[in-house]
């Protein structure tokens, strides 16, 4: 009944079959296990040159191994050597049932190395087979144990699919999309979790923390594919229901689901990642992250690191750093001072300018700021707008009256009283990282005076404003913030049609008639 112990899966196959015969050798060894030798033949087909064959052979195989599971036709439990099976004391029954668990597993391993064949379709039937695998393994356990006393999943075959998905030398986010089907189960998504951690932290320390573009582009688009729920009430998608004490079962758990959650992005975010990494990260933070974190603050190292990197890296940054400080009442003193450093010329010249000044207004919309921080953002902003292009100043103006008029206090910048002695130099500085050492109340807004004489139209109409008193309504700068030069112009060039055209106010009624005597009449007139 068994094979030859010199026959294996590498041996050369037989005499190709088409499909219609591949299913067939399914059905007939499924009948009766004198054909138990074309499993060879039926797992030989997986190398096949041809990328429709070897679907063909996936689907067969998925089948055939299905359904042993479901028959329990493999060996359960620790798994001999084949040899020592053929030699042992094993009766025909127990050495069929380990002849076709050793295939299973050879089956398992090509299914696993076809998840990085060049082409997409063999690499999503073969991820689908893997998980109708661990579907039967989870119903039809292959360990021999007490399952009253244990939970049945089939942990290891996630942990190498997982690894597969992980790949470090080509991009998986089309397969790992198509793995997001199989992440709405409860229990799937729990072990996938402790799965990406433990492989996370295997390959990066291997590397020594090198950054991995490759690899960790994957595991970003894995976790991002995580949906997580928010209420215990909403576990109920399970591939393997635990037949006793499934409510004691961690995946059951919503708190568990938290803290694999919460390990999996730390154990992520701890190492260093590539810039486009980092604005990914940042972006989906404040939404999908840290709603579904055990302790949101954690990720305050993460957050101080990404500052460092500069840029609309430290802007999101802060963002992060502020959902923390309003909704978790994180302790971060530095917060506007790190802010207020990100004021530089180069922030009107990038393409996150509207982003910045959006979260900018947000951050400091409170009318409970102490009021040289307000100047001191006020004039820097201010004395940046000297150098700042037309669309830039159309929005940097109306910040700075929004922040005056909040913090009625900072109208001393614009109405200073007088003194006996004039000012003979602004003792603003601008070279001050500390915006309550940089003076910015013994100043005054001269800057925006200057703006007057503006050449572009608007920007001086806007400059104006500051010498009449301001409204207690704030300018709505959310228009503004899209606004490109090339709009800018546009909207310069096309005439109004609200605008009416100066017209002769007395009517020339035989100006084109031939009366000439009229006409000279009207001239002399004139």
């Amino acid at each position: 009944m068994a094979p030859s112990k010199k026959r294996n899966v590498s041996s050369k196959p037989r005499a190709k079959e088409d499909k219609t015969d591949l299913l067939g050798m399914v059905d007939r060894l499924l009948e009766s296990r004198k054909h138990a030798n074309d499993v060879f033949d039926i797992i030989e087909s997986l190398q096949s040159d041809k990328d429709k064959d070897v679907i063909c052979a996936i689907n067969a195989c998925c089948k055939l191994f299905c359904t042993f599971l479901e028959r329990k036709d493999l060996f359960i439990g620790k798994l001999p050597g084949e040899d020592e099976a053929l030699n042992g004391e094993h009766s025909a029954e127990e050495k069929y049932k380990i002849f076709m668990r050793h295939r299973y597993n050879n089956c398992v391993e090509m299914m696993l190395e076809h998840l990085n064949h060049e082409t997409h379709e063999v690499k999503e039937s073969a991820l689908c087979c893997l998980m109708k695998f661990a579907a039967g393994q989870g119903k039809h356990p292959l360990e021999d144990l007490d399952w009253s006393e244990h939970f049945s999943f089939p942990r290891e075959l996630i942990q190498t699919v997982v690894q597969s998905l992980l790949s470090q030398t080509s991009d998986s986010s089309l397969l790992i999309s198509r793995f997001q089907e199989f992440l709405d189960m409860e229990d799937v998504r729990y072990y996938v979790m402790s799965s990406i951690r433990a492989n996370v932290a295997t390959v990066m320390e291997k590397n020594k923390g090198a950054v991995l573009p490759v690899y960790q582009g994957n595991v970003f688009t894995l976790m991002s594919n995580l949906n997580m729920p928010s209420q215990d009430s909403e576990l109920t998608n399970f591939m393997v229901k635990q037949e006793a004490k499934h409510e004691d079962w961690k995946a059951a758990k919503l708190h568990e689901h938290k803290r694999a959650f919460e390990r999996m992005w730390l154990g992520f975010l701890k190492y260093k990642l590539p810039n486009s990494m980092y604005k990914k990260v940042l972006v989906i933070l404040h939404d999908s992250i840290l709603p579904h974190m055990s302790k949101p603050t954690l990720m305050i190292d993460f957050l101080t690191a990404a500052y460092d990197v500069g840029g609309a890296i430290s802007l999101l940054a802060l963002n992060g750093l502020f959902v923390l400080i309003h909704q978790h009442n994180l302790d971060y003193p530095d917060f506007y001072k790190k802010l207020y450093n990100l004021l530089e010329p180069s922030v009107f010249h990038v393409k996150y300018t509207a982003r910045f000044f959006h979260l900018a207004n947000l951050f400091l919309s409170s009318s409970h700021l102490p009021v040289y921080l307000v100047a001191a953002f006020a004039k820097r902003l201010a004395r940046l707008a000297l150098t700042a292009p037309p669309t830039a100043l159309l929005i940097v103006l109306p910040f700075i009256y929004n922040l005056i008029r909040r913090h009625p206090s900072a109208r001393v910048l614009i109405h200073k009283p007088s003194s006996g002695n004039e000012l003979l130099e602004d003792p603003y500085v601008m070279e001050e990282e500390d915006p309550a050492l940089c003076h910015a109340l013994e100043s005054s807004l001269w800057e925006i005076k200057t703006l007057q004489k503006h050449y572009h139209p608007d920007v001086a109409k806007a400059a104006m404003l500051i010498n009449t008193p301001l409204s207690e309504q704030e300018d709505d700068i959310d228009e503004l913030l899209e606004m490109t030069a090339f709009e800018l112009m546009e909207r310069d060039l096309k005439p109004s049609s609200n605008q009416s055209v100066p017209m002769e106010f007395e009517i020339a009624t035989y100006l084109l008639k031939g009366g000439g005597e009229v006409l000279g009449q009207h001239f002399c007139l004139v």
